[in-house]
């Protein structure tokens, strides 16, 4: 069994010496660094510092070396036949952004004409999409959600057809952490022909992800949701499709020759990493990618269900309480969001931070259709663990709420 306790000691930030413990329950948003990673790093820099694929002297190719290699335990890590299908970015915005337009445009050019979404989208899957169909005149269509917030399977199974160009989802809620069905879409989305592309950012960090099993076209996550710095994210692509693509981005390191009159681009991944790549992020990365498979990805799920049920089973004892949503969902990560009746989410979230040292997550949380579906118009609080967070913390964070009510929430 996961011991937090234990794991809490790589991180340095839990070491700050404040009037109150940090209580860290914004995950979701981003995680907590340990030295282990920090470290490699901080190695990385004194060591072997310079830009990729540019000089053939030994620090450059030394640098090389771990850029590539970075593609490789990426590959490994999601389950990805070759290290060529992995693309790194900045975030999973970038790399949802870099592909959107491409694959419109790859889709329009075979006689197709509509992307669907999902009701229940991060706006960093939604919006990239909704622009380029914008652009390229293509037609924007959404599975709708239940007023619980799961995906509304029926609905579709509906709006399947023949003239999909692509079906792109998330793997789960940043919301309220509900598990989609992700096989299951995909087997009836890649029927139709459709390229399918899963937002994984909240689902990569916190279980073993397997993109053949899947049987997703594309596939993107941040680094700095699972351990990792900033500035670094993957996005797996089919070999074949990504072939096909056309870079949106374009310049340094994507190309193989240019003349004044025609561009030749480089094979895959390298045609859609454009200018100089984050090697730090890369190696950083690599770095939390070893740290959570020592620990075990199974491990991490099986720690954070207990607590999100813990909390969950705690604070729907009380009636000034809305859950989202009301019932445990059949397959959840570790994400509960909550609101305390008659109080803005913002107002709970500052008065726990400033007076409780608590760090939770409120407002909207970049998916403001699925709140307004939800009828949670004004957001949510929303709590998110990981492998170092605790039942004491839960417990704290009952105890506070408590007394948040009793002492602040009449007179707000």
């Amino acid at each position: 069994m996961l011991d937090p306790y234990s794991i809490r000691e790589d991180f340095p930030i839990f070491s700050r010496h404040t009037d109150r413990p940090l209580v860290y329950l914004d995950n979701a948003a981003t995680t907590q660094r340990p030295r282990q990673v920090i470290e490699a790093i901080t190695e990385y820099y004194s060591r072997s510092n310079a830009n990729v694929h540019r000089g053939h002297y030994p620090l450059g190719e030394e640098s090389d070396r771990l850029y590539e290699e970075a593609h490789e335990v990426v590959a490994k890590h999601i389950g990805a036949s070759r290290w060529e299908e992995i693309m790194f970015f900045q975030n999973t915005t970038q790399a949802i952004s870099s592909i959107a337009i491409p694959i419109i445009e790859w889709g329009l050019k075979r006689g197709r004409k509509r992307v669907l979404l999902t009701e229940m989208d991060h706006h960093s899957n939604m919006l990239p999409w909704r622009r380029g169909a914008q652009i390229l005149g293509a037609k924007v269509d959404y599975i709708r959600v239940t007023k619980e917030g799961y995906l509304d399977m029926e609905d579709f199974k509906r709006k399947l057809g023949d003239d999909l160009i692509a079906v792109t989802f998330p793997h789960a809620s940043n919301v309220t952490g509900i598990l989609n069905p992700a096989e299951e879409i995909s087997s009836l989305a890649s029927k139709t022909g459709a390229v399918v592309v899963m937002d994984a950012a909240q689902s990569a960090p916190h279980m073993r992800i397997d993109v053949k099993k899947l049987n997703v076209d594309f596939l993107a996550f941040s680094g700095h949701k699972m351990l990792g710095p900033f500035g670094i994210g993957a996005l797996y692509g089919r070999l074949d499709i990504m072939e096909e693509l056309v870079p949106v981005v374009s310049g340094g390191g994507t190309i193989r020759d240019v003349t004044l009159s025609e561009i030749i681009y480089d094979k895959p991944p390298f045609k859609f990493e454009a200018g100089t790549p984050n090697v730090e992020g890369a190696v950083g990365l690599v770095a939390a990618i070893e740290y959570l498979e020592k620990i075990g990805k199974e491990e991490i799920a099986l720690h954070e269900k207990r607590l999100v049920e813990l909390l969950r089973k705690r604070l729907s004892e009380f009636d000034w309480v809305n859950v989202y949503p009301r019932s445990i969902p059949p397959s959840h990560l570790g994400v509960l969001a909550f609101n305390v009746k008659g109080t803005n989410p913002h107002i709970i979230g500052k008065v726990l931070g400033d007076f409780y040292n608590i760090a939770v997550r409120t407002g909207l949380h970049c998916a403001h259709p699925y709140h307004y579906a939800i009828g949670a118009p004004d957001g949510t609080v929303r709590a998110s663990f990981y492998l170092y967070n605790t039942e004491e913390e839960i417990d704290y964070l009952v105890k506070s709420l408590e007394e948040i009510k009793v002492k602040y929430v009449k007179s707000i």
